[in-house]
């Protein structure tokens, strides 16, 4: 079958150049060589990590890394109650999606109570502490400044107490580089909680929480001129069509809906809670049999895997495909 593939560069929303392929060609291993001389590697299949989207009780732990380079890093958290410190980031800002449950960010720029499927962005050099109801969210910690491509949908605001029940008490703060990583503290310090959450009444600047557009196929929500980071829909109908990054790596996080991710190195079903890098270079497409989302962040630099795999993409077989629903992306 012929197919269409988008070649895409970081930052831009049109394709450099489309070509049309042969599916079959396209995911097949090549023809051999026909000198006897090792031409070209080979490479593993898409790995994939996964986390329960459904809240399952145990004692405070760090944030899990999952993807991590000298510039990012992508974490996946829950909470339920309060972390143990305020934290303050040296060299990034931090990005954040909410999974499930509830959640309270306190900070000097105001409180943000989180629905799911919201994003917000912590400025470098703001405190901030968490406090989770049975919550699951996202961590990204991108090079600041980063900047906000959506319209907020509402902004941080000066709320006392932060949540039912809160009372001032002792405190700490810690300072972090290297991406808030473990083992990456600077200093850490008594703070007047109370003081430093009345901050907010100084500061002219609150943090935004934004959501993708669910009308649209891709929400770029924020940018760097190294980073891309957004919501792709997904729904039934229309030809395959490939796409092919040529200076970035993917991560996608499958937030809600199954989806079977057809790429150059192997075949993998998605569902909620997945996560999956496609390196760069390597033409992907989507098949859909029910309406979805994702989360996409491209990154210049190559993202590697910090964290355990799951399970591994499967080779590609013509025999798979005819039983597939479509989707655009």
């Amino acid at each position: 079958m012929s197919v269409v593939e988008d070649v895409m560069v970081l930052g831009s929303d049109h394709p450099l150049r489309s070509v049309v392929r042969d599916e079959h060609l396209l995911l097949s291993p090549p023809h051999p060589p026909k000198v006897p001389v090792k031409l070209w590697a080979e490479h593993p299949p898409l790995t994939v990590v996964h986390y329960p989207q459904q809240y399952e009780p145990e004692a405070f732990a760090p944030p899990r890394g999952v993807y991590e380079n000298d510039e990012i890093r992508v974490e996946w958290q829950k909470l339920d109650g309060r972390q143990p410190f305020y934290h303050r980031n040296c060299d990034v800002d931090e990005i954040s999606y909410q999974i499930g449950g509830g959640r309270t960010l306190m900070s000097e720029l105001g409180v943000i109570e989180f629905q799911p499927g919201e994003f917000s962005r912590i400025p470098r050099g703001v405190a901030h502490d968490n406090y989770g109801r049975e919550d699951s969210h996202l961590l990204f910690y991108i090079p600041a400044p980063v900047t906000e491509l959506a319209p907020a949908q509402r902004e941080s605001g000066a709320m006392f107490p932060p949540f039912p029940g809160w009372q001032p008490g002792e405190a700490n703060e810690a300072i972090t580089q290297c991406m808030a990583a473990l083992g990456h503290d600077i200093t850490v310090f008594g703070v007047d909680e109370q003081l430093l959450l009345e901050q907010v009444h100084q500061e002219d600047r609150r943090m935004s929480v934004l959501r993708a557009d669910a009308g649209q196929d891709i929400t770029w929500l924020y940018t760097t001129d190294r980073v891309r980071l957004g919501m792709v829909t997904t729904v039934p109908g229309g030809r395959r069509r490939y796409r092919r990054t040529l200076d970035a790596d993917e991560i996608q996080y499958q937030a809600h809906g199954h989806r079977t991710l057809i790429t150059q190195r192997g075949v993998v079903d998605l569902e909620p809670g997945d996560f999956v890098r496609i390196p760069l270079g390597i033409s992907h497409t989507s098949v859909v049999a029910e309406p979805g989302d994702y989360v996409s962040l491209l990154s210049h630099q190559e993202l590697p895997q910090v964290a355990k795999t799951t399970r591994t993409a499967d080779a590609y077989t013509p025999e798979r495909f005819p039983n597939l629903a479509v989707e655009v992306r």
